[in-house]
């Protein structure tokens, strides 16, 4: 059973200035999804655009918005370079947990200047 979906867009250029501030990365996003997206060279604005798209994706699925969700607690990893994955930690954790859901989708794709995120709450 579905129990929300959540779709975000972000503009790439928008996040430009945030690749090279330091203080902003380790704000929004986790150390291994900042070391992720840095790996990635020229790719790294595309790949931070993204994963805020599927944070903010995450929190419109949960129906609350960024209430009571640290961004950090919202990680957006690929294992073994594999598709991406959702982990979530102490407040998204405990958010996902009190909807209901035992799994968590994400879907993510770039296209010019966009960075768009999906993501599936089920049960």
């Amino acid at each position: 059973m579905i129990v929300g979906i959540g779709i975000d867009a972000v503009t790439v250029s928008r996040l430009e200035k945030w690749a090279a501030d330091s203080a902003i990365l380790e704000r929004f996003f986790d150390s291994r999804e900042i070391k992720t997206v840095k790996d990635r060279g020229k790719g790294m604005v595309r790949s931070l655009a993204a994963r805020f798209a599927a944070k903010e994706a995450f929190c419109k699925a949960l129906g609350t918005g960024f209430t009571g969700i640290a961004l950090r607690d919202i990680m957006v990893l690929n294992p073994q370079d594999q598709r991406p994955e959702l982990k979530l930690e102490g407040s998204a954790l405990r958010a996902v947990q009190a909807a209901g859901a035992e799994r968590v989708h994400v879907s993510l794709t770039h296209e010019g200047d966009l960075a768009i995120a999906q993501v599936v709450l089920e049960a």
